[in-house]
């Protein structure tokens, strides 16, 4: 029986049913057969976290799946290398030792300098620049840096070019070369590999003097040195000290001109260093 409320609600007046008993399935679900198959065929991403598991990196490995196919790129941060090898078709990761890599009994190891003429070496770059075009046409551009200090370290004390002499105090005088502070007896260094072609006295003001032929019409000089170690004909490289600073010469202390010369002719120093 029921009652209709004030709000349209229909009450049931008689008793609540009795509620429905639970059923306990206790029957075994049939087993599917092909579950373990299934289980026993991981797929690659499963192989490549398990395996990064394994290996304790965890998740420092970084996996990239592209978005059609199965592509996997895997960045595994070990010390040895990881390879990808096809164990048995399970395409399992494993790490690979490399190789030694052995020479014959009778190869030829040549360290000397000279010999090396790569783009990274400043002497093969000169090398290359002076082989490429006629030295005279060279802009300043291509040949900054080709080549190396004449000093450990460079403080220009007078520069190329036209200036008043320190020696007569007359205005006007052209300057050839660039003039480094240097205290008496600090080593010269070469400024680039190449052929020493004069050693010996200046008569022009330049005091004891050493020439460098470094090839394709490029001269470097080195003035107003006290003293020189190398010969006229020895082959120099780059950084080979070659004399020991001075103030031979029309000098008015020590220090070191230093000239480049393209044919012949000076040219401001400081396009080469």
């Amino acid at each position: 029986m029921t009652t209709q409320t004030a709000r349209g609600r229909r009450r049931a007046t008689g008793p609540s049913p009795e509620p429905r008993p639970v059923v306990a399935h206790m029957a075994e679900r049939p087993r599917d057969p092909h579950r373990d198959e299934r289980r026993r065929r991981r797929s690659p991403f499963r192989q490549v976290t398990e395996f990064a598991a394994a290996s304790g990196v965890g998740q420092k490995a970084g996996i990239a799946l592209a978005a059609t196919g199965l592509v996997l790129t895997v960045t595994v941060p070990v010390t040895s290398p990881v390879m990808a090898s096809n164990m048995g078709g399970s395409g399992a990761l494993s790490a690979a030792v490399q190789p030694d890599v052995t020479a014959a009994a009778g190869a030829k190891v040549d360290f000397s300098r000279t010999a090396v003429t790569t783009k990274g070496d400043p002497d093969g770059k000169l090398k290359q620049l002076l082989s490429a075009q006629s030295v005279g046409s060279i802009t300043r551009a291509a040949s900054a840096g080709t080549l190396g200090p004449p000093l450990d370290h460079l403080v220009t004390a007078s520069p190329f070019g036209y200036r008043v002499s320190p020696i007569t105090g007359g205005a006007g005088e052209f300057h050839r070369g660039q003039d480094f502070a240097a205290q008496c007896g600090t080593a010269v260094h070469a400024a680039a590999s190449g052929t020493v072609t004069f050693n010996g006295w200046h008569p022009f003001g330049g005091g004891n003097r050493v020439v460098i032929d470094h090839g394709n019409g490029l001269e470097t000089t080195y003035n107003h040195l006290s003293s020189a170690s190398v010969k006229v004909g020895q082959k120099v490289s780059r950084g080979d000290v070659i004399a020991m600073s001075g103030t031979t010469g029309a000098s008015t202390g020590c220090h070191l001109h230093f000239e480049v010369m393209v044919n012949g002719d000076v040219v401001d120093p400081l396009g080469w260093l």
